[in-house]
């Protein structure tokens, strides 16, 4: 990917163009933004996520149906783990339990089973809201974790601190997307949040510079992904002022962008 110029320096330069590292979603806050600013707002998905195959899966040695509990950290883990069961013609048991760590993931389970006929234990946001449930029927249940390449760090590390039979089940992966048609094309501001999509950018572009491209990340982790590379990162959120990256873009656009008029 091409970045313009050769400079540097601090003085702000105004904002035209924005390229977002997500899909494309049918609302968004962003559009606003694109309309109150006279923007250009292109969005792109740096990572996607693979299936793995039956084939490839059984290699592992795991029969899901032999497992009765799972644990799900996210819809993707849902989405794959019942199309895997489909092509292996695996039926799990009505009185399999589900752990998930939202109530949004729980919600998403009913697409897959009869909700009332299965027992489900839903968090709020991280494995420590399923403690009191997990620890519950840690001595009678086996747990299955089925999660992508990049794992699920903190409940592998609170299953086995907690000493639960359980096994984890490679079920998908993540990887960079091909971004190979975007090499000459320049952006004003590059939007990022995750490490995953700082890795996609230079796992397509191994000498990317950043020159006069400023680049916007959200959460820790993400800034931490920016600041190996030895990137600036420009515009961070959530912070108390903007919560949101939108908030966070339209704060620095503003003194960025204003000796250019808006067009709301």
């Amino acid at each position: 990917m091409a970045s313009k110029g050769n400079e540097t320096g601090e003085k702000l330069k105004p904002v035209r163009t924005i390229l977002v590292s997500q899909p494309k979603p049918e609302r968004s806050p962003y559009y606003d933004l694109e309309k109150k600013y006279g923007l250009k707002i292109d969005w792109r998905q740096f990572i996607q996520v693979e299936p793995l195959t039956a084939k490839e899966f059984r290699k592992q040695r795991i029969r899901p149906d032999e497992y009765s509990a799972v644990i799900f950290t996210s819809r993707n883990a849902i989405d794959h783990f019942f199309a895997l069961c489909d092509e292996m013609r695996v039926k799990m048991s009505a009185e399999t339990k589900y752990f998930c760590l939202s109530e949004a993931i729980s919600n998403y389970l009913q697409k897959f089973i009869v909700y009332r006929k299965r027992k489900v234990f839903s968090g709020k946001r991280t494995i420590l809201d399923l403690r009191p449930y997990l620890m519950k029927h840690k001595e009678k249940e086996n747990f299955l974790l089925p999660c992508s390449n990049l794992g699920a760090k903190e409940v592998s590390s609170f299953l086995e601190e907690n000493d639960f039979n359980w096994q984890e089940a490679l079920i998908y992966r993540t990887v960079s997307s091909d971004l190979s048609d975007l090499k000459d094309i320049t952006y004003d501001v590059l939007v990022f949040f995750s490490p995953l999509g700082i890795s996609s950018l230079y796992e397509n572009f191994p000498d990317f510079k950043q020159n006069e491209t400023r680049i916007a990340v959200f959460g820790k982790s993400t800034l931490a992904a920016v600041e190996e590379h030895n990137l600036v990162a420009n515009i961070k959120a959530p912070i108390p002022e903007a919560p949101s990256m939108t908030m966070a873009l339209e704060r620095y656009i503003q003194e960025s962008n204003k000796d250019v008029p808006a067009t709301s």
